[in-house]
């Protein structure tokens, strides 16, 4: 849906640079065309704008939720670092049940935290990635900074807003 919001975790300029740089290695340069990120919710409606800028001032004015990189996971086609954030999973239940009878099919059904670092490549290309990352990965945190939105338009993303957590800056 053009024009339609996303919603992203925004995270820490350190995990974000190498989260990137992962993706930008691995993922088909021709078809990357958004940064690495953590999607909480994939489209929401534009009219909702306002009451969700209002739902992201009040969630932002807390502390930043806790969040690791778990694992990876094989998308069959390409690979995501698995991220685990019960703070996260809370933000978007919240989120979820103001937005009630707004959300689409894929935003209504279950979430899995990830950043997608490979993509649309052969099973073969991304299961030989998936095996070297595995190798040597070992649990790490990964910090949340805040909140984005951001619209989509052709498959380019605009900013909209940038949410904060408190006491980041």
């Amino acid at each position: 849906m053009a024009g339609a919001l996303i919603l992203l975790a925004t995270l820490g300029s350190a995990d974000f640079a190498r989260l990137d740089a992962l993706r930008r290695r691995h993922y088909p340069a021709d078809r990357n065309r958004v940064p690495a990120h953590l999607t909480l919710f994939r489209s929401l409606p534009p009219s909702a704008e306002d009451e969700i800028r209002r739902d992201l001032i009040q969630i932002s004015s807390h502390s930043a939720p806790q969040a690791i990189e778990q694992g990876f996971i094989d998308l069959g086609g390409g690979v995501a670092v698995r991220v685990r954030s019960d703070g996260l999973d809370r933000i978007r239940e919240e989120l979820a049940q103001h937005l009630h009878g707004l959300l689409g099919a894929q935003d209504r059904g279950g979430w899995i935290p990830h950043v997608t670092i490979q993509n649309k490549v052969e099973p073969k290309t991304a299961r030989a990635l998936l095996h070297s990352l595995q190798k040597d990965f070992r649990p790490r945190p990964l910090r949340i900074a805040g909140l984005e939105l951001v619209r989509y338009l052709d498959g380019e993303w605009e900013r909209v807003a940038s949410f904060p957590f408190r006491g980041v800056s």
